[in-house]
This record gives structure tokens, sequence and C-alpha cells, in this order.
């Protein structure tokens, strides 16, 4: 765990930098499957590693964690996580109302917030200006809701979601920084029929 910790970096702000929070969070993963929003999160994850259990969106902005949700329902032994950004959470806020009344134990909806809308110039979001995720998605009804900003919170955050004692919010305080893209393959249907053989081979295993 130490190891992992020291991989954990920040960046000039003093902020945690996205790309190795993302990779801590998803080393020695086990299977678990993940969602990500579309634009930086959607490289990050792929740029932790490109496996069929990742689903990166390329639209369908807002719509993560609602995905999100209706895997871990779908799949309710395997344990999922969404990570998405600050925008694309606000944009789909009310589907934390939805993912608290449903409960589902083994999802978990990450937010990497470095305040700016990335994609599209790095204008301010409303986070800049004081908005609180967090306490948005515990005034919904999520019981374990998190505002994470040093690298001992981010282990504490990956065996809360390793767990599986969701549903979990995680809103995650990171560097603005502009990085490389690491680019997923692009076709929705490449991308969702390797899911789907992922996850009906593992349980054709299990049987």
């Amino acid at each position: 765990m130490a190891q992992l910790n020291s991989k954990i970096e920040t960046g000039a702000t003093g902020k945690l930098l996205r790309r190795t929070v993302v990779s801590a969070l998803l080393e020695d993963r086990r299977g678990m499957l993940c969602i990500a929003g579309l634009g930086a999160p959607a490289w990050d994850i792929t740029a932790a590693g490109d496996c069929p259990e990742n689903l990166p969106l390329w639209g369908g902005m807002g719509g993560a964690a609602m995905m999100g949700l209706g895997l871990a329902l779908a799949q309710p032994e395997r344990r999922v996580l969404v990570i998405t950004g600050d925008g694309e959470m606000l944009m789909g806020i009310g589907s934390l109302a939805t993912i608290a009344v449903q409960r589902p134990k083994n999802l978990s909806i990450v937010v990497l917030d470095n305040e700016h809308y990335g994609e599209t110039g790095m204008q301010e979001t409303h986070t800049h200006h004081g908005v609180d995720l967090a306490a948005m998605a515990r005034g919904a009804g999520i019981g374990d809701c998190r505002l994470v900003k040093t690298a001992e919170e981010v282990l504490a955050l990956r065996q809360a979601i390793h767990a599986g004692a969701g549903p979990l919010f995680a809103q995650v305080k990171i560097d603005e920084q502009t990085l490389p893209l690491v680019l997923p393959p692009r076709e929705a249907s490449i991308l969702q029929a390797r899911m789907r053989e992922a996850i009906m081979g593992k349980a054709a295993h299990l049987q």
C-alpha cells in the first residue's frame, strides 16, 4: 500500500494529478467494471490500461452515472466504478437521487473535479465557485460521500470501492493540467460488445 501511495502525485497547484489517481483506483481491479464519462476521464482510464472491462463514453454528456447504475443493477455480483468529471456530473446531477433510492452496494461514483470544462476551452464549472458535489450527493441520500484531496484519502477511497459497500460518491479535487490524449477505441459497438463478452465469459466461468 505504501508503494501505491508513492505513485499518487500532486501538481504545481498542490492538487492531485488525475492520472495517478485513476491508476491507483484501477490497479489490481480484479474484474471491476469501469464506465468513464466523455472527455478526459475516458482518456484517463485508457492511459491506466485499456481492457474489455472498460466502457469509455465518447458522447452522452451527463449519462455516465446512470449507465453505471444500470450496469450495477444488471450485474449485482460485479463491482462497478464510474469515473467522470465535474462538468459531466453537474449535467446529470439528478441521477444521484435515483442511485440513492436504488442503493446498489456494488456501485461507486468518482468525480475528478478540476473545476473546469476541459473539452471545450477550460471554462470554469460551478464547482470553481463553491458548488459542493459531495454535499449534493449526501443530500440526495447516498450514505458514503467524500471530498478527497490527499493521497491518503485516495487510498482510503480505493479500499472502500474494492470493499463493495456502496453506493459511494467521491469528489476528488485534481490539478487542472491538460494532458496528452490516450484514446480508446472509437466504435461504441466494439466497446459494448467486448464488455458484454467479458461479463458473459466471467459468468460462464463461475457456473
